[in-house]
């Protein structure tokens, strides 16, 4: 498998993430080879957090994101953006990214400019965008022709590629991340704890876990292994929340390929691939 990882810092716990803590995950990617650490717009704490942690000297590079442009002079996300690498201290990133809704919006080519300065500059090696297939993805990327685009893309949300969206992006010479690998826990959730939402979902994920162990495959084995083979993927994003949880993950995608028919584990089914929709999603029915 070519494909790289890249940490996601969504799960990192804010505000005020405790050092030693973040400081441990660090350790633990670097020995791990994952070197690309992707940031969420504007999180400063983390970002603060990030920058005293930093292995000295660091062998990460990091994706940073701009703030929403809704309300915002496009001056303001631009200077939010630098912000980000100095709270991290650092002088220069290897991407910046905007959400697609922004690029779209009637600033959107401001935005871009804005941000094809920073490249111009060497403030970050690369620009792109953070979008969904709800965006149109190849007609954006043909229209403003980013260096990179985030997407989200699973073992159970295969749409991206059955679509054939991966393949025209990587043809426009984008470098394609694949995010949201784990579909917010969605493939590890106990059945009796899925949202009143998914509930119709359960039958088929209980399925897919069953045919997963007949395979001799677990999960997240399975779900680092699907995003990792995807010949038009460059990097795979993953989330944690601790070294423990990191050293699973490191040691389940240093497990061989499982041989799996992959498209006998899509998922169909709207609701369950568009986590937004995810009504009480953290509040399972069985909670007190």
């Amino acid at each position: 498998m070519s494909t790289r990882l890249a940490l996601g810092t969504d799960l990192f716990e804010t505000p005020g993430a405790k050092e030693s803590a973040l400081a441990a995950v660090l350790e633990t990617a670097a020995h791990a080879g994952i070197d690309l650490i992707d940031t969420q717009p504007g999180d400063g704490d983390v970002e603060r957090t990030l920058g005293c942690c930093w292995p000295f000297p660091s062998p990460f590079q990091v994706t940073i994101k701009t703030l929403p442009l809704e309300g915002q002079s496009v001056e303001r996300v631009e200077a939010r953006a630098r912000r980000s690498l100095d709270l991290m201290g650092l002088a220069h990133g290897y991407a910046v990214l905007a959400p697609a809704a922004d690029l779209l919006s009637r600033d959107g080519h401001a935005l871009w400019t804005r941000l094809q300065a920073l490249k111009h500059e060497g403030v970050v090696q690369k620009t792109g965008v953070v979008l969904g297939l709800d965006d149109e993805p190849v007609h954006l990327a043909r229209r403003f022709r980013p260096d990179l685009i985030q997407i989200n893309g699973s073992l159970l949300d295969q749409r991206p590629e059955t679509s054939g969206v991966l393949h025209a992006l990587a043809d426009l010479g984008c470098e394609v991340w694949l995010r949201s690998v784990f579909l917010d826990g969605l493939l590890f959730m106990p059945r009796e704890d899925l949202p009143p939402a998914l509930a119709d979902a359960g039958p088929r994920l209980s399925r897919i876990r069953r045919m997963l162990a007949e395979a001799g495959a677990d999960p997240m084995q399975a779900a680092l292994a699907y995003a990792r083979s995807r010949p038009d993927v460059s990097t795979a994003v993953v989330s944690v929340r601790s070294a423990a949880e990191l050293k699973a993950l490191a040691a389940a995608a240093s497990q061989p390929q499982p041989s799996l028919d992959w498209p006998e584990f899509a998922l169909d089914h709207p609701v369950a691939l568009d986590p937004r929709r995810w009504s009480e999603i953290r509040a399972p029915r069985n909670a007190a």
